[in-house]
């Protein structure tokens, strides 16, 4: 897979990003729902057929969590990739999960654009990674909301 550079956060706030009202019951409401996703994902055994979706799955989870992140900045993003950006520019010490992230999303949009077939060694190999990443995403959401 060719590594294409992350969008720059500039070129997401020209573009891609646009300020709304901060919105604390949406961000809880994603919050729930990736909880529920990544339960889902996390907790069945799926046969190596289904490692596409999984993968997939953990995406959405990840997805969810940087949506609801931006919620909570007063922010609102038309662009998945300016999620990830966002994060970078926002927690810069994150930069192994940035790229953990952006890499997820790569392999994702081949799966939904390309029908791609991810191997298990992938999952097996990143899964620890990606529940990390829910976790620490979970905890800043979680403090931003007990903080008001």
């Amino acid at each position: 897979m060719n590594k294409k550079e992350l969008m720059s956060w500039e070129s997401c706030l020209k573009e891609h990003i646009r300020r709304v009202s901060k919105d604390e019951n949406r961000a809880k409401e994603l919050l729930k729902m990736a909880e529920l996703r990544h339960s889902f994902w996390s907790e069945n055994d799926f046969n190596k057929k289904c490692v596409s979706l999984v993968v997939d799955g953990y995406y959405e989870v990840i997805k969810e969590l940087l949506t609801a992140m931006l919620y909570l900045e007063g922010l609102k993003s038309d662009n998945h990739e300016c999620l990830i950006s966002f994060l970078k520019e926002k927690y810069p010490e994150w930069y192994y999960e940035v790229d953990i992230i952006y890499q997820l999303k790569r392999i994702r949009n081949n799966i939904t654009y390309r029908g791609f077939f991810v191997k298990p060694e992938y999952l097996n190999k990143n899964q620890l990674e990606f529940d990390h990443i829910i976790k620490t995403l979970k905890k800043v959401i979680q403090k931003k909301l007990s903080q008001g």
